[in-house]
């Protein structure tokens, strides 16, 4: 390990609301160890911006680590030349033109279709009714798995991301994780003869038609799915709420003082849905005063990197006036999400607007419990209008 200063935490408190912690320890010890999670945090901003670059120290390649053993070795635990490849092989599928020209008219025709059947209930649980099947149906265009059904993309994705978290070793959690990955083999393997007939642009498809290896092909839908279904439904649930309880800022968008891509930006600094990026220690190295051995674990914390006091005054606050350019909610490095273009379109230009267009007087009738430190968002939400 690292011999970072020590922080303790209280794993349930920090899963709860993890932001009085990562404040803590960036005022107090900006790169610290925390035995809780086997890890030690950067914290700080411009830390987390220039080390993250540095992928011979502070690696992706995580043969051990839970992602890897879980899901496969996917593009995001690959650094250099391997992972520019994959990248590479997937950006036809996820690339701005593609999102605006093909996703995103599908994606308005399925999010139109949710809220019309939704529309006459005059109310739901925001979560699990709307943005979970508008993010479902937008994931299954895009990875190409168009077979799945939209509560079982959102449980596979819930699976994975719990399995990837869950550093405390819990089995059953293990359990769960695996079978959501074999329910995604199966998925792939139904549609993979269909796709290599007639291809598309999906992220299945653009895979097959390369010389990417099937073992490479599955562990990137598995990441895209990870990533892609629980991230965008979070957002849309959370940035609702978010303008909900925030009124006055509701008014702003409402007034055209603000837009949606402000909302999305603010909401991502503010609540990140990501919160870290896990990585290796791939040699002996120092960073300031802390000395890293060879194998030790760290993590960059991004949703700390939002909150970093050096550039956000009254980061717990939500504002969707401010600058936020300097948060770095997709990552900074060779790492950035390749996805980000998808989830920024569905979010901007379909989601948000059309709840708020389409439900009048759209209010809470209910608590709504927001949970987790590396995965974050709101695991219900009861609304009506």
């Amino acid at each position: 390990m690292s011999n970072a200063p020590v922080t303790h935490i209280d794993p349930a408190a920090f899963a709860a609301d993890p932001y009085p912690d990562l404040a803590a320890m960036r005022a107090d010890a900006p790169v610290t160890f925390v035995p809780e999670l086997n890890a030690t945090l950067f914290t700080k901003r411009d830390d987390i911006f220039v080390q993250e670059k540095r992928v011979s120290i502070f690696s992706s390649c995580q043969p051990n680590g839970l992602m890897t053993r879980l899901m496969g070795a996917n593009l995001m635990r690959k650094d250099g030349e391997e992972h520019m490849r994959e990248r590479k092989i997937l950006f036809p599928a996820l690339s701005p033109r593609t999102t605006r020209d093909t996703w995103l008219p599908q994606i308005k025709l399925a999010a139109n279709e949710v809220i019309k059947h939704l529309k006459p209930k005059g109310k739901c649980d925001l979560v699990r009714d709307f943005a979970m099947p508008v993010s479902a149906e937008t994931l299954k265009l895009v990875t190409g798995l168009t077979n799945m059904a939209p509560a079982e993309m959102d449980r596979v994705s819930q699976g994975m991301i719990d399995g990837c978290a869950n550093y405390a070793g819990d089995a059953k959690i293990e359990a769960t994780c695996n079978d959501c990955t074999a329910s995604i083999d199966r998925h792939i393997d139904e549609m993979a003869p269909l796709l290599t007939a007639s291809p598309n642009s999906s992220a299945l498809s653009v895979q097959l038609a390369s010389d990417l290896d099937m073992a490479a092909t599955r562990a990137n839908i598995k990441l895209i799915i990870s990533g892609g279904q629980n991230e965008p439904r979070d957002v849309i649930a959370g940035a609702a709420w978010a303008l909900l309880t925030h009124p006055e800022q509701l008014r702003l968008g409402q007034q055209n003082k603000a837009s949606w891509g402000d909302v999305f930006d603010e909401y991502l600094r503010w609540m990140s849905p990501i919160g870290m990026s896990p990585r290796e220690v791939a040699q002996d190295d120092n960073v300031g005063d802390v000395a890293f051995e060879k194998g030790d674990r760290v993590f960059f914390m991004f949703s700390s990197a939002g909150h970093d006091e050096a550039y956000f005054d009254t980061p717990e606050c939500f504002d969707i006036t401010r600058n936020t350019g300097p948060s770095i909610p997709f990552g900074a490095g060779p790492h950035f999400c390749g996805g980000a273009a998808v989830a920024r379109a569905l979010i901007t230009e379909v989601a948000l607007p059309l709840l708020f267009q389409e439900l009048p007087n759209l209010h809470l009738t209910g608590e709504v419990p927001i949970q987790g430190w590396a995965f974050r968002g709101p695991t219900q939400m009861p609304v009506a209008w």
